[in-house]
């Protein structure tokens, strides 16, 4: 017990032990074991071969095995699309590392999957509660499976001895009737039914709870009675929030996956916060040589080109790669370059015609043509995308006159595009494989029903100028769906915008004759593309302002953009609009140069433009400013955004200085953007040149000190800090958080007391 090695030695003979699913150990291991445990030998979880120090009863064992064993064979497959035979792949195989950062703290950092419930470095515990948050499609289901598999597998985190992924779709459908935490675990995973009550207390447990955003339970924190006993029956709502609050297995992990827009559905505070980012570039290549070999050059080549610049932007969406290497795989030998679909409707489109085309070769009697399918399923995309639904039932199948049984088997176009699944208790569901394949349906019906009938089914929605029926052209339609889209909550309708107006257009209409749509009369954009330069005009909401450039990208409008572009080819910028500034900042967004360093300075009008601007800010790590009192606001706001969170360096030299009408060195005092609370995003702060005053230091010594920043060099050169803010600054330099490496200050002052401490 006294050789260096022995504690180490110990954990490499349990680990062996573990990696070949031995189902006991010898007696007198299992007390030397229980031995071990009673004298605290100390040891952090996460590190010596990633097994925790525990004695395991035999029942414990007996059940871990199954439980692995089960969800091994689950997890194994992905299915790509549809879940009908032949879809899926090795996970193994086809398994392309995502992008996850760590953030909601105000320090970005990337995370491993397997490492998103341990302990970090400067951490003493993992975190009991954990939130990831990604847009649809990005891969946070995919994550899952994979983080279970590697488990079950014995790959990782076998420091926790059972893992329960649940997903709400599944939790959906239980009845809402009593019943124990107990029995909605045996219920799903039946592998533990042995499990006793104080198995669970005396064992590492992690509940994985996948696609809030799909939940159809109130969550009444507040009002819910509390619940401690794992036999004690409640509402599946009630055990939910006991568990996530900790009445429940108060030693348990909670990792809850979701979209950004329902995070908020869960007032309880987590432990850690992180986001999936899809694929980087690097990665985007990674998993086309792994779906598609010899051709995945050819594919990404093509992606690349600066004509397919947005399409191959869009790629970071996994779902969406998929999608878009599936057309291309089918396209390119056939196909002349000029004529591969540009932009993201087109290629929707020839997607619809290839599943379509698949169907006519397996040679299934034709009960109903493709356009009278595809339009039942339009219906139900569209009206369950007003409700805010990805996930419908039978009865929601049944209203739109679909019958997937016999659409199963005489069109190949209805289960390529939805999804049958089985719940806990096998009542099935069903989804659209992706929500942008739901909005493209949606779109398509809207424009066609309005093409056959002049009805305009967006004339119901609020924020909606509707015409009288003999009035209405499909400029009226464009107008209605730009309003709608204007006036919704987190982008819900910006890709079924833009897949609208693509619709509209010569060439897909001239696509959708291949499955039996009468192609539209041709009408010219111009009142169209007039009515969205007026609202990017008006816009300051700069996200929806650059989804309004990729609407007019669809029209095939490129003249605000061109025009910035001959503004940025003479070096005048002086004249600019407005909308020239909304346009500048989606021509950054979609170049294919290395969004590194944005200096503002360049485009000299830094006041006026910021606002339209932050969503170049946001893409580019190294960020040059100089400005007035009047953006200090905007940056303080920019600042505490999380959606900055890749920013590295922020410079506001010279803050304040020649600015027109502004008097000059106007004060820049650092509350205004809140870093005492976590938020400083960067690691590369200058504030040279910026009179920052006393209460400045104050906030920025609770930044320094905070046990998540980030900030390794700052730069005070030229403020005069006086004794006051000096000593306010040092407190924070002496905390053991502070990861400051450079500190940069001709203040003399400062020095002095760093060096009278030392």
């Amino acid at each position: 017990r006294n050789h260096r090695l022995y504690t180490s030695s110990l954990f490499t003979i349990k680990s062996v032990l573990l990696v070949n699913t031995t189902l006991w150990f010898s007696l007198p291991f299992q007390f030397f074991f229980r031995f071990v445990k009673h004298n605290s030998i100390q040891r952090k979880e996460g590190h010596c071969c990633n097994c925790s120090f525990i004695y395991l009863s035999e029942n414990i064992q007996r059940c871990q095995t199954k439980l692995k064993s089960y969800l091994q064979i689950k997890t194994q497959n992905l299915f790509q699309g549809t879940k009908e035979a032949g879809s899926s792949i090795s996970l193994n195989k086809i398994y392309t590392e995502l992008y996850i950062t760590q953030g909601g703290s105000g320090d970005e950092r990337k995370i491993d999957l397997n490492d998103i419930v341990k302990p970090l470095a400067e951490e003493e515990s993992r975190p009991q509660r954990v939130l990831t948050k990604g847009i649809a499609g990005i891969g946070k289901t995919v994550a899952v499976q994979k983080f279970t598999h590697d488990w079950a597998t014995g790959a990782a985190n076998q420091n926790i001895q059972f893992i329960f992924p649940f997903t709400f779709r599944d939790l959906n459908s239980i009845k809402d009737e009593p019943r124990s935490l107990k029995d909605l675990i045996t219920d799903n995973f039946e592998e533990v039914n042995d499990l006793e009550r104080s198995d669970y207390n005396s064992s590492s447990v992690l509940f994985i709870f996948d696609g809030l955003d799909e939940s159809k339970f109130p969550l009444d924190f507040e009002n819910n009675k509390g619940c401690r006993n794992i036999t004690q029956t409640a509402t599946v709502d009630a055990l939910l929030t006991n568990l996530i609050q900790g009445n429940l297995l108060h030693k348990a992990s909670i990792w809850i996956t979701t979209r950004p827009a329902a995070a908020s559905k869960i007032p309880v505070e987590f432990n850690r916060v992180t986001e999936v980012r899809g694929f980087n570039d690097e990665q985007k290549e990674e998993y086309s040589q792994k779906k598609f070999g010899d051709k995945a050059q050819k594919i990404i080549s093509h992606l690349q080109s600066k004509l397919f610049r947005s399409l191959y932007i869009m790629c970071h969406i996994p779902m969406f790669c998929w999608i878009v290497a599936t057309v291309l795989e089918s396209l390119l030998a056939n196909t002349q370059e000029n004529k591969l679909p540009r932009t993201v409707t087109e290629m929707y489109m020839h997607f619809l015609i290839i599943q379509t085309q698949r169907k006519r070769e397996k040679r299934y009697q034709k009960e109903e043509t493709d356009k009278d399918l595809i339009m039942k399923l339009g219906k139900l995309a569209f009206e369950q995308l007003q409700k805010g639904n990805l996930i419908f039932s039978k009865e929601d199948l049944q209203d739109c006159k679909i019958d997937l049984e016999q659409a199963a088997v005489y069109s190949g176009v209805c289960t390529q595009v939805i999804r049958k699944e089985h719940g806990l208790y096998r009542q099935d569901c069903y989804s659209f494989i992706h929500l942008t394949v739901q909005e493209f349906l949606a779109a398509l019906y809207v424009l066609e029903t309005f093409t056959e009938s002049r009805d305009n089914l967006l004339a119901s929605s609020r924020g909606v100028r509707v015409q009288t029926k003999a009035k209405r052209s499909v400029v009226s339609l464009h107008e209605s769906a730009v309003d709608l889209t204007l006036n919704s909550y987190q982008g819900r309708w910006d890709l079924f915008l833009r897949f609208l107006f693509g619709l509209s257009q010569d060439k897909n209409q001239e696509l959708l004759q291949k499955i039996g749509f009468t192609p539209s009369q041709s009408q010219s954009n111009m009142e169209t593309i007039s009515y969205i330069h007026k609202k990017i005009k008006k816009l300051l909401y700069t996200d929806k302002s650059i989804n309004l450039f990729y609407c007019l990208n669809e029209l095939g409008d490129q003249s605000l953009v061109e025009q910035v572009q001959k503004y940025q080819s003479s070096g005048d910028v002086s004249k600019i609009s407005p909308s020239h500034w909304s346009a500048l900042a989606f021509v950054l967004l979609v170049s294919d140069e290395n969004l590194d360093v944005f200096d503002l300075k360049d485009y000299d009008r830094s006041d006026a433009v910021l606002e339209r601007l932050v969503p170049v800010l946001k893409a580019f790590s190294y960020c040059i400013t100089r400005l007035s009192l009047m953006c200090c606001s905007d940056w303080a706001s920019l600042l505490h955004s999380n959606s900055i969170t890749n920013k590295r360096t922020v410079v506001l030299a010279d803050v304040g200085t020649g600015a027109q009408g502004v008097p000059p060195r106007v004060k820049l005092d650092l509350i205004l953007n809140n870093v005492q609370t976590n938020v400083v995003l960067c690691t590369f702060l200058r504030l040279r040149d910026c009179q920052l005053s006393e209460r400045s230091c104050e906030d920025l010594a609770s930044a320094l000190s905070s046990q998540s920043s980030s900030l390794k060099d700052l730069d005070l050169s030229n403020n005069d800090l006086q004794d006051s803010g000096v000593k306010l600054l040092f407190s924070g330099l002496r905390s053991p958080h502070c990861r400051l490496e450079t500190l940069r200050s001709g203040d003399t002052r400062l020095f002095r007391i760093i060096n009278i401490n030392m």
